[in-house]
């Protein structure tokens, strides 16, 4: 089944001579335990592709489907719904809000979703726990460094049963041992029946997916498989 569908999906900014294309048709599908990573050089369209299957920005044509669920016939309440219930979103920029704790904001979509507190606050831990961040759930954002507050916009993108989990540049902030942890979070989401779209300018972080995608201005341009692991070219002699 997929997941996610976008169909001859346009995204212009501006009009006239200063008109920005920032996709120009692009045709992507993604199915249920499939990870699909994009990549491309700065100003290809990779976040706008992201904003556009998330329902965060509106395609100028084309449609862009959820489970099957054609978003452009959705009221604002009704997607805001689906991307609290269905799509998990990990932000170039976070988005955490600091007047809450790191349980507290992870917990906030849930109990957003008819939750109760007390549940949301046990997932939410939960979920601090897998990133490896239990022991800070009462601590701010401004208290933390940057690796950690990636952490918490990671935990909260796969708290509960997001069926699509979309990530742009997920570990740009991390170490290579926390960055690796992560991609086999998002990985083991995925497997267990979640579809993924990561946004990464790393070969080997597109190692983890199971399809490539290469953008340039604002069109696909190529489709690989799954790119090697570095360990796969040493074991293949490939690294020379």
């Amino acid at each position: 089944m997929n997941i996610l569908e976008l169909r001859d999906v346009h995204r212009t900014h501006g009009v006239g001579d200063v008109a920005v294309h920032a996709l120009a048709g692009v045709d992507l599908t993604v199915a249920e335990g499939e990870l699909v990573a994009v990549m491309g050089p700065s100003g290809s369209g990779k976040s706008t592709l992201l904003n556009c299957a998330g329902g965060l920005d509106r395609p100028t044509s084309g449609d862009v489907l959820v489970e099957g669920k054609p978003l452009a016939g959705l009221t604002r309440k009704q997607l805001a719904a689906l991307r609290r219930r269905s799509i998990g979103y990990v932000f170039q920029d976070l988005n955490l809000l600091h007047s809450l704790t790191a349980v507290e904001n992870i917990a906030l979509p849930l109990e957003l979703d008819g939750v109760s507190p007390r549940r949301a606050h046990r997932i939410a831990v939960q979920s601090l726990d897998e990133v490896g961040l239990g022991d800070l759930a009462g601590r701010f954002p401004d208290d933390m460094s940057g690796g950690q507050q990636q952490r918490v916009a990671i935990a909260r993108a796969l708290v509960g049963d997001r069926r699509l989990v979309l990530a742009d540049e997920p570990t740009g902030a991390l170490d290579s041992v926390t960055g690796e942890s992560v991609l086999r979070l998002l990985r083991a989401r995925v497997d267990a029946g979640a579809a993924g779209v990561l946004v990464t300018h790393e070969a080997r972080h597109a190692g983890w997916a199971d399809r490539v995608v290469f953008l340039r201005d604002g069109n696909i341009v190529d489709t690989s498989g799954p790119l090697a692991q570095p360990e796969d070219l040493l074991a293949t002699g490939g690294a020379g």
